[in-house]
């Protein structure tokens, strides 16, 4: 067996989808994007932890951890 002998399963290798080529190829115009809106803009879309104004997960959890140590819960021993 040589290098040129290999070659992919059969199936496996898909054929690249060409967007915006042509109402006949079933992605023609839009291209899957919708009409009009921030994702159908090129260059669109919103950066990466972005909730839409909503204050980001990232901002709401504290920089370091919490220790409740001055108020923890003592437990009394009971003898049943």
């Amino acid at each position: 067996m040589k290098i040129h002998d290999l070659a992919p399963a059969p199936g496996s290798v898909k054929e690249a989808k060409r967007k915006g080529r042509g109402a006949g190829s079933g992605n023609g115009k839009t291209a899957g994007k919708g009409h009009k809106g921030q994702n159908a803009r090129s260059g669109g879309g919103v950066r990466p932890g972005f909730e839409g104004g909503q204050m980001p997960l990232q901002r709401r959890l504290p920089k370091r951890g919490f220790r409740n140590y001055p108020f923890r819960k003592e437990y009394q021993i009971v003898n049943i």
